[in-house]
């Protein structure tokens, strides 16, 4: 009776023990697709930047030093790149396309332009897809790193090797609050 009673104990751990690593294996893939998610909207937004850069570049001839970055950033992007350093690199590119998109304040006849009107609905657009997307990652970050952190799951997790993962951030410059007249002057 005994050997029942300590087998079914065994067998409730054993249930236990495999309900919860497989609650963490969910919550860690759930992580990844919310990275693809990220990269599938920086892919759109990087498909949008030569549209975008041709199109304005017709327009503006003196700003050529900004075009010149942000193709040379684009072409990084083809690099096998850790997903930290993806984002770095993804954030440089948004800050290059803010500087021209501030630029265009100086023509006119482009902010008239129906094909620049259009990739910047398009852009704009991609971007607040992005954000979403950034937000959703974070959320399951914090589900994920949740689940590895709390008892008695962080001793399966660290058995196993299941690690913190690190939320999406931005740069510190992003943080601060926006002098609209600064942004003219530059």
């Amino acid at each position: 009776m005994i050997n029942y009673i300590i087998l079914g104990v065994l067998t409730l751990l054993l249930a236990f023990i495999i309900f919860l690593y497989n609650e963490i294996i969910r919550k860690k893939n759930q992580t990844d697709n919310a990275f693809g998610t990220i990269d599938a909207m920086l892919k759109k937004r990087y498909d949008l930047i030569p549209n975008l850069v041709e199109t304005v570049k017709q327009y503006m001839t003196h700003e050529s030093a900004i075009f010149t970055e942000v193709t040379r950033l684009r072409s990084k992007l083809n690099q096998d790149l850790s997903n930290e350093d993806s984002v770095e690199l993804h954030n440089e590119i948004e800050k290059r396309l803010n500087n021209i998109l501030v630029s265009v304040e100086n023509y006119p006849d482009l902010k008239a332009s129906q094909n620049f009107l259009k990739l910047q609905g398009a852009w704009n657009e991609a971007e607040e897809q992005i954000s979403a997307s950034r937000r959703f990652y974070n959320t399951s970050i914090e589900e994920y790193n949740n689940s590895i952190q709390v008892f008695p799951a962080n001793l399966i997790a660290k058995k196993f090797g299941f690690n913190p993962k690190k939320v999406f951030e931005i740069d510190e410059t992003e943080r601060k609050n926006i002098n609209a007249g600064d942004l003219f002057r530059k």
